[in-house]
This record gives structure tokens, sequence and C-alpha cells, in this order.
């Protein structure tokens, strides 16, 4: 595709991080007009969130990318720090207990906040896959369907180039922007808070569940050789913490309407 958006001198800018800027500021100006019209935030607490989160999935995603292949990356810490090499569910559980710690702190109500940020994930989750295409990466399997994409530049991460090969990233960024505007019509509707959150982390794991099927990057790793990958089993694991808290909420909130 196009992994490369423009260069100016030494200065090269990158197709993928600029659509993961894209996402992230229009991210962080709905988390900080929802902030301020429902919990009083200030600007200042919004960046201040925005900043602890971005190192929080920074970190997580290197953290999960490194147990990928421990022994390598153990020999090869300028390979794991280079641009390249994340994984969104390392980035995700890593910036659970940050925004978590950061609520406390500053006394905003934790639930209804992470309902915000089930909506901001999308956006800047759905944007960054749209980067993945363009650069190639989570790249799917060869396919002789009517959707297969030829990647032919050399500079892009997709194997094999000029072969017919699911357009994963696409699917998995058309797949979020759907769940996005489910959740922005569930939000006038949701019976708990808490409740876009927790749907947003149980659908989309199953989603990603099943994409995982089609993803052709198999040196990423398995739990079970062919099988089970790791995302596939971070996604099981994630839907059922992510049910046993809905029922939990959900019988909380049912009690309380009938007090």
């Amino acid at each position: 595709m196009h992994p490369i958006l423009f260069e100016a001198g030494p200065v090269t800018i990158y197709t993928y991080g600029a659509f993961i800027a894209l996402g992230a500021i229009l991210g962080l100006a709905y988390m900080a007009g929802q902030g301020k019209k429902r919990f009083g935030t200030s600007y200042d607490q919004t960046n201040s969130l925005f900043i602890y989160i971005v190192l929080a999935a920074y970190l997580g995603g290197k953290a999960f990318f490194f147990f990928e292949d421990p022994a390598y990356y153990a020999a090869h810490l300028a390979k794991l720090f280079g641009g390249n090499g994340f994984v969104f569910f390392g980035s995700l559980l890593f910036a659970i207990p940050a925004m978590l710690w950061f609520f406390k702190k500053h006394g905003i109500p934790a639930l209804p906040m992470l309902d915000v940020m089930a909506i901001v994930a999308c956006m800047v989750h759905g944007f960054g896959r749209l980067g993945c295409f363009m650069a190639g990466c989570c790249y799917g399997k060869p396919t002789d369907g009517v959707f297969g994409v030829v990647f032919s530049n050399p500079a892009c991460l997709a194997k094999p180039l000029g072969t017919p090969l699911h357009p994963t990233q696409l699917y998995e960024s058309g797949f979020i922007f759907s769940l996005m505007a489910f959740l922005a019509w569930l939000k006038k509707r949701k019976q708990f808070d808490g409740q876009l959150f927790l749907t947003y982390l149980i659908v989309y794991s199953a989603g990603r569940g099943l994409l995982e099927t089609l993803r052709g990057d198999g040196e990423r790793g398995f739990i079970i050789q062919n099988i089970i990958s790791h995302s596939q089993f971070i996604s099981l694991l994630v839907i059922l913490a992510s049910v046993f808290f809905y029922v939990k909420l959900k019988g909380k909130g049912k009690l309380l309407h009938l007090n």
C-alpha cells in the first residue's frame, strides 16, 4: 500500500502514525467534551489523562509484544523498542488500571467515564487499523475471494507481496467503527454505568477472535500451534472477565431501580 505518507528532507512521516494521530485527536476531543459536560473535568485533567493512557498503552503494547518471543527480544532490545511491534490487548490491559487510578485520584466517576472511553478507544483503534492497512502489517491469509488485496510495495510489511491477501485490517476497522456506532446508539439506552465499556470489551474480543482465523502473520505465536493464537486466548479471558462484571453490575443496577 502506502507506508510512507511523505518525506521532507530527513523527516519521514509514516501513514500508520498519521492515522493513529488522527484517531487520537478525535478521541481526545470527544473525551474532553464529554468529560467537561458530564463530570466537570478540566482540559488540563483531560490532557493529563491522555498522556497517562498513551504511556500505559505504549508499555503494555511493548510488554505483550516481548512475550511473543521473549528469548529473541531479550537479545535484541533495539528491535523491541523500534517503531514497529505492538500488541493491542497489551495496550488495552495496561491502560485500564492507569485510567482507574487516574479517576480515583481526581474524583472522577469511574464507570460512567469508562463508558466514554469505550467510544474513544473505538476511534483510536479504528483509525489505527486503517494505518495498519497502509503499512501492510496485521495482514491476512492468501485468498482467491473478491476482497483479496495485493500488496506490491517492498516497504510494506505484508507477506507475500504480489499475492491477494485478506484485508484483515479493513475488516477489523469496519468492525470497530460499526461497534462504535452501536455504542453511540446504546449510550442513551444503557441500563447501568459501565455497560458501554463492558459491551465494547465483550463484542470486540469476540470479533477479534474470529478475525484471527483470517490473519496471515502467524509469527506472532500460538498457545496451541495453528489452533489458538495468543490474541484468541487473551480474547477469551477478556470475554470471561467482562461477562462476569457485566452480570454483576447489571444485577446491582436492578437492585437500585427496585429501591
